[in-house]
């Protein structure tokens, strides 16, 4: 073989390498490496101390240990949830809910595993729901997290989805997600705890458990930036306790309970980091539910006693002068 033949072989095989690299970044370019999973992966560790959507406390204490596999904290930058590597899914997720999340970023529907798990542990699947009944539920909703692509893609991570019957994921649930973004649009902020309760049977060869009921808590808080300090014995709470399945009211008002009814049937502390005389006061209160002796309402009360006294007063003078 001639020095010019062995000078066009080499060519040719640089310029494929070379045409082959390129074809591979035009891909990355055009197949939003950015918003794929890996990148996902790829996003540094958050400080725990430093996330916001644990701004009212670890409610299972969960942590990043790998020793930890039923508990495992995990911090995203859009949530925090602890996941339960025996259940296939989360034990709850948290996040913060104000203005600056939402924009008008339509669903990515970027549904992928998540690959930030450990390594060695199994892997859930878009596909693992697939002929289960069961519909993929996230619990921070897609539009929580409208801002831009990358926030809502990263709510479409399997750890952020448990099994929900089609008529609870679609019909109080989604009604509740829907008014908890009506709140905010009014000016408030919020901070949203949700996850599912005991075990109704498995899906995907066993490797996810379906709950038997779903649950959110919402903290309202109506001066957005305030945090923990914002939270008062007269802060607004909602708790909703929903079986999962079919047939139930698509009205989320009626599955609502206390924040002490959920913690005795999960055994989380929702609100561990809000003081605990507050706990106590705002974690009883069923929402709507009207309580007669309490720092909200005990003026009035106290009106109304009044007035009723003076009334009878009035009454017993009238009728004196009267000679009855």
């Amino acid at each position: 073989m001639g020095n010019n033949s062995r000078r066009r072989i080499i060519k040719s095989i640089f310029w494929s390498v070379c045409g082959a690299c390129l074809a591979i970044a035009l891909l990355g370019i055009f197949s939003g490496f950015p918003e794929s999973a890996l990148a996902l992966k790829r996003n540094p560790a958050i400080d725990p101390t430093s996330s916001v959507h644990l701004t009212m406390g670890n409610p299972s204490q969960a942590t990043t240990s790998l020793q930890n596999p039923t508990n495992y904290l995990m911090l995203k930058r859009t949530y925090a949830l602890s996941y339960n590597r025996d259940r296939g899914g989360p034990n709850w997720v948290s996040w913060q809910l104000n203005s600056s999340w939402l924009g008008r970023v339509q669903r990515t529907e970027d549904w992928n595993a998540d690959l930030s798990l450990p390594s060695g542990w199994d892997l859930i699947s878009p596909s693992s729901y697939k002929g289960s009944g069961y519909d993929r539920g996230h619990m921070i909703p897609s539009d929580d997290r409208t801002k831009n692509t990358r926030d809502n893609s990263e709510t479409f991570q399997m750890t952020n989805i448990l099994p929900q019957a089609p008529d609870n994921n679609r019909g109080a649930w989604v009604e509740l997600e829907k008014y908890a973004r009506e709140l905010v649009r009014k000016g408030n902020e919020l901070y949203i705890i949700a996850g599912g309760v005991g075990q109704k049977g498995k899906i995907a060869r066993g490797k996810v458990v379906v709950p038997a009921r779903t649950w959110k808590v919402i903290i309202v808080l109506e001066r957005p930036g305030e945090g923990v300090s914002g939270v008062n014995s007269n802060t607004r709470t909602i708790a909703v306790d929903m079986p999962n399945e079919n047939g139930i009211s698509q009205d989320w008002q009626q599955f609502k309970t206390s924040i002490d009814k959920l913690e005795a049937d999960t055994g989380y502390d929702f609100l561990s980091a809000v003081p605990s005389d507050i706990q106590s006061a705002i974690e009883s209160r069923v929402d709507g539910e009207i309580t007669f002796f309490n720092s909200r309402n005990i003026f009035g009360i106290g009106i109304f006693v009044l007035v009723a006294a003076l009334v009878a007063i009035g009454l017993y003078k009238f009728k004196q002068r009267l000679g009855l």
